[in-house]
C-alpha cells in the first residue's frame, strides 16, 4: 500500500513539473506582465485580421475583376437585349 502511495505521489510530483505550474502561477501572480502579455497578443491578433482581411478582399476583388471583363461582352448583349425589348414594349402602346 505504502509503495503504490509512494510511487503514485512520485508520478503526480513528475506531472506537475512537466506542467510548470509553478512557472505559470509565478506568472499569474505578476499582473503587469500579464496585462503586457495579453496586450502584445491582441496586437498581434489585430494585425492578423487586418493582413489576412487585406489579402482576402484583394483576391476577391481581383477575381471578380478578372470574372467580369471576361464577361462583359456577354453582359453587354444582355443589356442590350433588354434595352431592345423595353423599346418594343414602349412603341406598342
Amino acid at each position: 500500500m505504502f509503495c503504490s502511495l509512494s510511487r503514485r505521489i512520485n508520478e503526480l510530483s513528475l506531472t506537475l513539473e512537466k506542467l510548470r505550474l509553478s512557472e505559470y502561477l509565478k506568472h499569474l501572480n505578476n499582473i503587469k506582465r500579464v496585462i503586457w502579455i495579453n496586450f502584445l497578443g491582441g496586437l498581434a491578433r489585430g494585425f492578423g485580421v487586418a493582413v489576412g482581411f487585406t489579402l482576402l478582399g484583394a483576391l476577391a476583388i481581383y477575381l471578380l475583376r478578372q470574372a467580369f471583363l471576361d464577361n462583359l461582352p456577354v453582359i453587354g448583349n444582355i443589356i442590350a437585349d433588354i434595352v431592345k425589348i423595353a423599346n418594343e414594349k414602349l412603341q406598342l402602346r
